[in-house]
């Protein structure tokens, strides 16, 4: 196999469990080097990477093929154009930018440039987020009236991290959670007629929104995306309602916690399945109906990795183009205007 030299750019939580493993593991890439201001963390797992001390060093590298650009998003725009300029290719984490407008741009670099830029969007290999897929892909509800996504936490005490819980640009459970919800909502059921959205800031000390609900409106349909940060018991994350039927699906994917306990993952299956069901359907479905519990199967982030490298070395499919993440942006720009303004915001 041809390998893929890559440059991580941060060895901060995102590095640690969602980039540097499966980069490590994957057969057709190396992970060349780590950038680490002022620690050595990244010494004692990756031991053979280069560490760098800065994001300038990590370009110089001419060695390097791919950068993932996994730095807190208010420095996305102007990482990824350095990137993208100096010859890489690019995964950059999500939320991809702070606005739609500089998402586009960096979307226009990309082209200049001839460079692939890919956008992470790795929940979109959750085994609870493919169950939900495979169900509305078959129809198994009949047609569509309401769905409700959640993304819920349990943390009633501000983090400190400004770059995610302070009053810059981008900071905010919106940014932060509903790029994903909003993401899945865009692939499973495409691009809404309007939005609408309020937020609210729950904790002291935080200055950004840690409490968002988005309203999707389509024709025959409505879609709506919540998160918190004060759930301490939570409801089923998936909720889809049709005129044939109802399917709720646990938010139960394992592998966030599976790499926090030092898991290795692997290309083919390495997350354990859930022991006990964890989603429940009602419906008629080609003439019968069906009423029983349902446990969703394992997914796997090494897929977005072996889909990068497909991409790179064989010409497949951008996994997640920047074309896609400019729509994830519009609507989070929407919903930042619905809240301000009080009103629905249309899309064209």
């Amino acid at each position: 196999m041809r390998t893929i030299k890559t440059g991580l750019c941060s060895y901060g939580m995102s590095g640690k469990l969602f980039h540097a493993p499966f980069i490590d593991s994957h057969p057709g890439f190396e992970l060349t080097a780590i950038v680490e201001r002022s620690k050595n963390e990244s010494r004692e797992r990756y031991p053979v990477s280069r560490c760098y001390r800065s994001f300038e060093e990590l370009l110089a590298d001419s060695s390097i093929e791919l950068v993932v650009v996994n730095t807190p998003v208010q420095t996305h725009y102007e990482m990824v154009k350095a990137a993208l300029q100096a010859g890489k290719h690019v995964v950059v984490e999500k939320p991809f930018t702070v606005t739609a407008s500089e998402a586009e741009a960096l979307e226009a670099i990309a082209g200049e440039t001839n460079r692939m830029l890919i956008v992470y969007q790795n929940r979109r290999y959750d085994g609870d987020f493919r169950a939900i897929k495979k169900v509305v892909d078959d129809k198994m509800l009949g047609d569509l009236r309401e769905v409700e996504f959640r993304y819920d936490r349990y943390r009633t005490v501000s983090s400190g991290k400004e770059h995610k819980e302070g009053s810059l640009p981008g900071a905010g459970t919106l940014h932060d959670l509903g790029a994903h919800l909003i993401d899945q909502s865009l692939q499973l059921f495409g691009w809404p007629q309007s939005v609408f959205a309020d937020l609210m800031i729950t904790r002291e000390g935080v200055g950004a929104n840690d409490y968002f609900e988005v309203l999707l409106y389509y024709p025959r349909m409505r879609v709506r995306l919540k998160g918190t940060v004060v759930a301490r018991v939570t409801t089923p994350a998936f909720v889809l309602h049709g005129m044939e039927g109802t399917f709720l699906q646990e938010r139960s994917d394992q592998q966030e916690q599976q790499l926090l306990e030092g898991a290795i993952p692997t290309i083919s299956s390495w997350c354990p399945a859930s022991k006990e069901p964890d989603g429940y359907i009602h419906t008629t479905y080609q003439g019968e109906e069906i009423k029983k519990q349902t446990r969703s199967e394992p997914g796997n982030y090494m897929g977005f990795y072996d889909d990068v490298y497909k991409c790179l070395v064989d010409g497949a499919v951008n996994p997640v183009p920047a074309s896609e993440a400019i729509r994830t942006m519009r609507v989070i720009d929407a919903a930042m205007e619905s809240f301000h303004e009080k009103k629905v915001i249309p899309l064209a």
